[in-house]
């Protein structure tokens, strides 16, 4: 079974190795790596880690092989429903350049995967709910932002969320049940995603 492992580890030589080490001895074997952030002040990283687990293996014991090394701490594990393809941004400009008269609504269906997001969903002022990906809310309603930044919304303490302006009238929004917060840098590349999107719609 596919596991999203996202991990915050010493930005050091062999911090991989060992982290890699301590998951295989535990039942996982990892498909993929990604960099997600780099926090250069602390001498920190944080990588996402894909990994399929051995029959019998619980997640619990790779998350306590790997809290068991120095310097490094699980942030976040969950179930991987994408079936191991993990779906990078230069991807997501590659589909968003080839259908450049929908890009807007190519925009909403790749951002769950992008990010590894639950959902995503575009939202205009006036006229609502414009698009949407499988499992987003009914009832979104637009907020004004002025740069891409976490959502907080009433009644919803364990889902995270996330937007980005699109224009002065419409916005996108991506969420994840359960966690992990949005990083810094993942509101970053949200906010230049929706505003690549928006140039080649235009375009």
């Amino acid at each position: 079974m596919p596991f999203l492992l996202r991990v915050e580890l010493p930005d050091v030589p062999g911090s991989l190795g060992r982290l890699a080490s301590a998951i295989g001895e535990a039942g996982g074997d990892i498909e993929a790596i990604e960099i997600v952030e780099k926090n250069k002040a602390e001498g920190l990283a944080v990588d996402d880690v894909l990994l399929e687990t051995s029959p019998g293996t619980m997640p619990d014991s790779i998350v306590s092989a790997c809290n068991e090394l120095d310097g490094v701490q699980v942030v976040w594990i969950s179930r991987y429903a994408a079936g191991g393809n993990l779906f990078l941004d230069l991807e997501a400009v590659e589909d968003l350049t080839e259908n450049a008269h929908e890009a807007l609504d190519r925009l909403v269906d790749v951002l769950p995967l992008t990010f590894r997001a639950d959902w995503a969903i575009r939202v205009h002022r006036v006229k609502g709910i414009a698009r949407s990906t499988d499992g987003a809310p009914e009832n979104v309603p637009f907020i004004e932002l002025d740069r891409p930044e976490r959502i907080e919304v009433e009644g919803e303490d364990e889902n995270m969320f996330a937007g980005a302006r699109i224009d002065g009238n419409e916005i996108v929004i991506i969420g994840r049940r359960g966690g992990p917060d949005f990083l810094d840098s993942e509101l970053a590349r949200l906010g230049h995603l929706a505003s690549l999107a928006t140039s080649i719609a235009r375009s």
